[in-house]
């Protein structure tokens, strides 16, 4: 074992505890051994050993119970961030229209106040094909049309860069999970109406009616896949 106390080169805590799990020796899900088991076992001091489980916990690879011990989470590691794939691997559908609920109804608020008169052509041209639809697919590409345009209609290039990214998670995350029981939407799809509700509050110039019907969309939206999936 190494001495704690040794003034000689220590190994990086970090590298030492992310190889003990990457090699296999921890599962995910699995508790870590208790803290005086590690010191031993790595030849690090309590201090130490303590500054890298803290990392480890900030950078979701590990998570603490009190009174129950450390574990490995259930995708354990750092995720880049343009890492999507990673990202998308790890997040329910649940979570990722929670995320949608947050971000989108914040875009919708914004379209409110800054949508030009050709961003809300945008949105109503994508409307009306979406309820041409002849099938889901082409619902869903108007569909997103329609969810770009109101993110276009916030005119801010970050928010609008930021949904780009929030939307190739959703795809990835959502859509896979869906089995349609009908060719195209029924005309009384209950998104047509959520859609045009949002699209007349943006037209008004209403940020709080735009941000409150984005959201009940998605929560409605939620609901639906969750019951079809």
């Amino acid at each position: 074992m190494l001495n704690p106390n040794d003034n000689a080169i220590r190994p990086d805590p970090l590298v030492q505890l992310r190889s003990l799990i990457a090699t296999g020796a921890f599962a995910p899900g699995d508790r870590l051994p208790p803290e005086r088991d590690l010191i031993h076992r790595l030849g690090l001091s309590r201090a130490r050993l303590r500054r890298a489980l803290d990392v480890l916990e900030r950078e979701g690879a590990i998570w603490r119970h009190v009174g129950k011990g450390t574990f490995v989470a259930t995708h354990a590691g750092p995720i880049a961030p343009d890492d999507l794939a990673a990202l998308s691997a790890q997040l329910s559908p649940i979570r990722m229209m929670q995320a949608r609920a947050c971000f989108e109804s914040a875009l919708a608020q914004e379209a409110a106040v800054n949508a030009s008169a050709e961003a809300i052509i945008r949105m109503k041209l994508a409307m009306d094909r979406a309820e041409a639809a002849a099938t889901w697919s082409d619902y869903e590409k108007q569909d997103d049309l329609f969810h770009r345009a109101v993110a276009e209609a916030a005119d801010n290039k970050l928010l609008l860069a930021l949904f780009e990214q929030l939307n190739r998670v959703r795809r990835s995350v959502t859509w896979q999970t869906v089995v349609r029981q009908t060719k195209r939407p029924p005309e009384d799809h209950s998104s047509f109406a959520e859609h045009r509700q949002i699209a007349a509050a943006i037209e008004r110039r209403d940020p709080a009616g735009a941000h409150d019907a984005m959201r009940d969309h998605i929560g409605a939206v939620s609901l639906r896949l969750f019951e079809e999936a």
